[in-house]
């Protein structure tokens, strides 16, 4: 297939099975050769196990020592190696055949050694990548449906779906390849021992790119442009980040505040603006207050105490307002986010409801207020 054609029907599109991609492939090393790479200090490695019957997982991370290797299990396990190719140039000289695409997108090819049964359980990769069986047979199975669920497991340490049904199924063996486009469901699973090469694509994370964007515009600006507020008026209301703060920081700003919708970026800057430029932070109470406590408390004039080193602001929201204490946010009324913003020290006259006990319990078991007993008046 002319690489022109596989970019226009299947790159990003569709998985492409290929039989004999690689024929009459010859392995560039050993499982032996592999192993002893998992035992030097800056290789990535990681061992995966799985128990069959009560399907439970287990992920060892590297290095590995020789000895590690003779107390593995006769099957059900897995090898994998990271980066193989920026140690060994025959492993490099996979990479041949995929000049078609840009050198930068490529990553890396990762090698995996399986014995009968390894594999890594049901996931999802947010990159392509290139499956090619170098060695022994192990079997693909893939869900191309759109609308398969995606969430994961909470039981073990491997982002393995919670749920996977597969759509296709081939079994590789020497040479063969196929290759996945992001996104798509897929376990692999060795029959006998074997080993697979990943020709894998680098796809940075929307965010990662916006992060190290915004990192490299900021050491280009000089530490005189500051957010500035000359036209500032008395606060009608302490605390409240209100629109002509919001206004003042899309300008100051410029474009890259469009990158967020208003309420987001008023979300986004409250969350700032109340985390401390230190260090310091307030730590949650070794007991957790609960709604009992809290009401007992108060019926005997007991007190509210803001911590020292926890900053509140608010901003209305439809319906309320969203409350930010040192980079975490709460939603409550409009007059509770004023009451908590007017003074460190509070007394309540009447008892709250239950909407405001909830908001005050999570304050208070966050760290950021705390119950002192007897009535300040």
């Amino acid at each position: 297939m002319p690489p022109a054609d596989f970019l226009d029907n299947y790159w990003q599109k569709h998985p492409l099975l290929i039989r004999g991609a690689f024929a009459g492939f010859q392995l560039p090393l050993q499982a032996d050769d592999l192993a002893g790479l998992a035992c030097e200090e800056m290789a990535l490695s990681r061992i995966v196990l799985r128990d069959p019957e009560k399907d439970r997982w287990e992920a060892r991370q590297g290095p590995f020592a020789e000895s590690d290797f003779g107390k593995l299990p006769t099957d059900h396990w897995t090898l994998l190696v990271q980066d193989v190719d920026k140690w060994d140039p025959d492993v490099a000289a996979l990479l041949n055949p995929f000049r078609f695409l840009p050198s930068w997108r490529i990553d890396d090819v990762m090698v995996s050694y399986a014995e009968d049964g390894g594999g890594v359980g049901a996931h999802v990769d947010q990159y392509d990548v290139f499956l090619l069986q170098g060695q022994g047979r192990r079997c693909w199975a893939i869900d191309i449906d759109p609308d398969a669920p995606k969430d994961f497991r909470d039981d073990v340490e491997l982002r393995l779906l919670r749920h996977f049904t597969s759509s296709h199924e081939w079994l590789l063996e020497p040479g063969d390849m196929l290759y996945l486009p992001p996104g798509i469901a897929h376990e692999g699973m060795a029959k006998g021992a074997g080993m697979t090469f990943s020709i894998g694509m680098r796809a940075p994370a929307e965010s990662e790119l916006l992060l190290d964007l915004a990192e490299h515009v900021a050491e280009q600006l000089p530490d005189e442009l500051r957010y500035q507020d000359p036209d500032l008026r008395p606060a009608p209301t302490p605390g409240e980040i209100d629109e002509s703060a919001l206004n003042r920081l899309s300008a100051s700003l410029g474009p890259a505040s469009q990158l967020l919708p208003r309420d987001a970026l008023a979300e986004w800057f409250g969350c700032f603006i109340t985390r401390y430029r230190s260090a310091q932070f307030a730590a949650p109470p070794k007991r957790r207050r609960s709604r009992t406590q809290l009401l007992n408390a108060l019926a005997s004039g007991a007190t509210f105490v803001r911590h020292p080193w926890t900053r509140f602001a608010w901003v209305r929201r439809r319906g309320g307002a969203t409350l930010f204490a040192s980079g975490t946010t709460y939603r409550c009324t409009l007059s509770m986010a004023r009451w908590l913003c007017s003074e460190r020290i509070q007394h309540l006259k009447t008892p709250p409801d239950e909407a405001a006990q909830d908001v005050l319990l999570a304050l208070i078991n966050d760290g950021h207020l705390a119950l002192r007993r007897g009535s300040t008046g």
